[in-house]
C-alpha cells in the first residue's frame, strides 16, 4: 500500500512539472525568448511543449510544423482538451529547446493554408495528416503577441 500512494505521488510530482509523454503537464518553464521571424529551424526539433489555459495552464507534448513565420500544430478531428482550451483563450505558450515563447492561437480555415501544411508535414514526419479537410480539421497558426 505504501509503495502505491508512493508510486501515485511520484506520477503527480512528474506530471504537476510539465508533460510526460502522454501525460499533460502545468506550467512551462525555460528562458522567455522573443518569437522568431522564421520558424523552419523547428523541423530539427520532433516534438515541441505546448501550455494552454493561461490562469490553470495545461501543457502537451506535440508535433509542430514551421513554415516561415509561422508555426503550427494540429490536432486533426480529435477535439483535444488544448484545442478546448484555445478556442476560449488563445493565449499559449510554446518551450523549445528550453526557451518559453509567448504566442497567440489562430484557428487555419483556409484549405490552401493546410494543404502547404499538409504538406511539410509529410516532408517532416513521413506521413500526411489523417484527416485534409480544413471544415473538419483542427489546425492552429501560432504567432507572436
Amino acid at each position: 500500500m505504501i509503495f502505491r500512494t508512493l508510486a501515485v505521488a511520484t506520477l503527480f510530482f512528474l506530471v504537476g512539472c510539465g508533460p510526460m509523454l502522454v501525460l499533460p503537464g502545468g506550467r512551462l518553464s525555460g528562458t522567455p525568448a522573443p518569437a522568431p521571424s522564421d520558424w523552419e529551424w523547428t523541423d530539427e526539433v520532433s516534438t515541441i511543449q505546448l501550455e494552454t489555459r493561461p490562469e490553470d495552464p495545461y501543457s502537451v507534448n506535440i508535433w509542430a510544423i514551421g513554415l516561415g513565420d509561422r508555426l503550427y500544430v494540429h490536432a486533426g478531428r480529435n477535439r483535444s482538451r488544448w484545442v478546448e482550451n484555445m478556442e476560449k483563450d488563445p493565449s499559449v505558450r510554446v518551450a523549445i529547446d528550453g526557451r518559453i515563447y509567448d504566442l497567440v492561437a489562430f484557428r487555419v480555415r483556409e484549405q490552401e493554408e493546410f494543404d502547404a501544411f499538409a504538406n511539410h508535414y509529410e516532408e517532416k514526419y513521413g506521413v500526411r495528416p489523417r484527416h485534409e479537410d480544413i471544415a473538419e480539421v483542427h489546425l492552429y497558426r501560432l504567432s507572436a503577441r
